[in-house]
């Protein structure tokens, strides 16, 4: 299982497995305050605590979507409490729903609403609690980067943001050439004087960029460190683990084939097949009543057809025709040809801007998927003349095209815009983080994240 940016690092896991516990205990307590010592006997915990958990997995689902696990998004107390209101409030109406159809999944009458209040209190409580914690124990590694390319910069910027979710902290760099402009973080030295650096600053783990220090590190002194307990690691491989995509400046032919991962077995791809028609069928029979929605609308608002028909180009370099909900104008490329399609493009109709926010105009490709021509998650199909230009001008892009295309992809879900051949280097790196981590247990985080898009609604 890959080590995801945004998947679980100790003080996240802490967070969550403490919350449930929090959930869990509160509905317990409220019972007990709304219905009595009965509440507590063995005979009714024994149906109280499974109900119990079901809030609990609901209230968390809430709070996932509501992103209250970024640590990065919830730094403002006003706002945590905020996004814990919200989030509570949506965990209500779903449990509303659930006691509607299944009643006799209630815990009793009015416990709920005791238990809310107790949530609320408990969980903002722990929250404060875990910001002070996070603050007072300090960072758990002290980190100094060797080399000042732009990947280096890159990652000591997102170790900086995610500094309390990951206990980590850049003491600073360490360069024959860069200088304390523009690098955020101070130079310490050259790249001879590292074994002093690391003395003086107290590091714990040195990140080498190969690219920068190739032929430039005391390899013997750095030896003697690494035998005294320094620990050294190599700027992909951090940057790989703590970013969840693959530099592509610093990637190497070696990288790919010498590499654990980028590894498919037939029995691997069999699952995911089974997975991809399991729930393309089932997307279908549910979404169909939507879909007809959806096209009536866009013929109505619209002139031209409901439906969009495009080649793309699939695995392995082959053409299909993807199909989607029109969202432009039926001539939005009669007189340009094949272009970009931009942030708040003017040829998007008010529907189909809509659909895009949505993911609704994505629907009919539940159907290619079903016939094989897509997967669920992989990276994105783009247009046959896009790929000529972009495989000219990036290096490894034609490497994205070894697996099916995607509905939805690691890379949508963690860079959700591209107009430009910047944003498509940005996408194919973590297009390749994917094809390096490939598995079923990946999709379904993926569809996870996915989901969490739509509902924040940061369509493009």
């Amino acid at each position: 299982m890959p080590i995801l940016p945004t998947a679980l690092t100790w003080r996240p896991a802490l967070l969550i497995a403490f919350e449930s516990v929090l959930i869990v205990s509160s509905l317990l307590t409220a019972a007990r305050l709304w219905l009595g010592e009965g509440a507590w006997s063995p005979d009714a915990l024994a149906t109280t605590w499974p109900k119990a958990v079901l809030v609990a997995v609901v209230c968390q689902m809430s709070l996932y979507y509501a992103e209250l696990y970024d640590l990065r998004v919830v730094a403002d107390r006003r706002e945590l409490i905020v996004r814990v209101l919200q989030a509570l409030g949506a965990a209500s109406l779903v449990l509303a729903l659930t006691y509607y159809i299944l009643p006799a999944l209630i815990i009793g009458r009015g416990v709920f609403l005791v238990a809310s209040m107790l949530v609320v209190i408990t969980v903002a409580g722990w929250r404060f609690a875990f910001e002070w914690l996070s603050v007072a124990v300090g960072p758990a590694e002290r980190l100094l980067v060797v080399g000042g390319s732009h990947a280096a910069r890159e990652l000591a910027l997102e170790l900086a943001q995610r500094r309390k979710e990951l206990g980590v902290e850049i003491v600073g760099f360490a360069d024959n050439e860069a200088t304390t402009e523009g690098m955020g973080f101070p130079v310490l030295g050259r790249v001879d004087e590292i074994p002093q650096i690391v003395r003086d600053q107290r590091v714990e783990r040195v990140v080498v960029s190969l690219v920068d220090a190739r032929g430039k590190l005391p390899m013997e002194r750095l030896l003697d460190m690494k035998l005294d307990g320094v620990r050294f690691d190599h700027l992909s491989a951090v940057y790989e683990q703590y970013t969840g995509k693959i530099a592509v400046e610093n990637l190497r032919p070696s990288y790919l084939i010498f590499n654990e991962g980028f590894r498919t077995s037939r029995l691997q791809l069999f699952f995911k097949r089974v997975f991809d028609v399991m729930l393309a069928i089932f997307g279908l029979l549910i979404a169909w009543p939507i879909m007809l929605v959806v096209g009536v609308a866009i013929r109505l608002t619209s002139p031209g057809p409901a439906l969009y028909h495009q080649v793309r180009v699939g695995q392995n370099g082959r053409l299909f025709t993807v199909h989607k909900f029109r969202s432009m104008r039926q001539d939005a490329e009669a007189a340009s040809g094949a272009v970009w399609a931009q942030k708040n493009d003017p040829r998007v109709t008010a529907v189909g801007l809509f659909c895009r926010k949505t993911r609704l105009d994505e629907l009919p490709q539940l159907w290619n998927v079903l016939v094989g021509d897509m997967s669920f998650v992989g990276p994105r199909p783009e247009r046959p003349e896009f790929v000529d230009q972009l495989s000219d001008q990036i290096p490894f892009y034609r490497q994205r095209h070894v697996v099916k295309r995607g509905v939805t992809g690691w890379a949508q879900v963690m860079y959700t815009y591209g107009a430009s051949v910047e944003d498509a280097v940005e996408k194919l790196q973590y297009d390749l983080f994917y094809i390096k981590h490939l598995s079923v247990a990946f999709d379904v985080f993926v569809l996870f994240k996915t989901v969490q898009t739509v509902v924040l609604r940061r369509g493009t």
